[in-house]
């Protein structure tokens, strides 16, 4: 039986495979936001490392921001210093940040897509549970942890496991119903 596409795009992007552990997969796209890469900074900081490719990472304020009046400071003290930590560790290292006020800032896991970044056959990955949904434009795209966040940063890999495949197979039944509107099919 052939590759799957997810087989093309997951094999095309493997630079490692460790016997009997996860592959080594280079990441094509990585987004970030001002909650989970503020520890990924001051671990790269801690080891002298700077980011890799930064013209692959793509940073916007998200969690933290208010959805109305964002022409005004944030009120929450601890949300208004992750964004400004963001935007400082951003400018440190070269990548693009897409603040308050920005023409593309906005949810992280949408600003891909919106902006043309996100594309089918890439490797996407974000410190945010919701990632996986790049999945629908052809995309491998997963959320990842803090740490992870931290070896995408300096090395543009992740060590991951291949997910298993399923595969479920089902016939359906059909009836049509037409009337002067058109028809429809009723699949059970």
């Amino acid at each position: 039986m052939g590759k799957t596409l997810f087989d093309k795009v997951w094999d095309a992007h493997v630079i490692n495979q460790i016997e009997n552990g996860p592959d080594v997969l280079f990441i094509d796209r990585h987004f970030i936001h001002e909650v989970t890469s503020p520890v990924a900074f001051v671990g790269l900081k801690n080891r002298n490392l700077k980011v890799l490719f930064p013209d692959k990472t793509f940073a916007t304020a998200d969690h933290n921001t208010p959805t109305i009046n964002q022409h005004l400071p944030i009120k929450d003290v601890l949300s208004a210093q992750q964004v400004k930590t963001l935007e400082k560790n951003c400018k440190e290292h070269g990548i693009d940040f897409w603040g308050l006020g920005h023409k593309m800032n906005g949810i992280v896991h949408v600003i891909g897509p919106e902006n043309g970044i996100t594309q089918p056959g890439l490797t996407i990955v974000c410190g945010d549970s919701h990632t996986s949904t790049h999945g629908a434009f052809g995309a491998i795209a997963f959320g990842i942890g803090t740490s992870e966040v931290e070896m995408v940063l300096s090395c543009q890999s992740i060590m991951q496991q291949k997910p298993k495949k399923n595969e479920d197979n089902y016939r359906w039944k059909t009836k049509q119903f037409c009337n002067t509107k058109g028809c429809c099919y009723i699949y059970y």
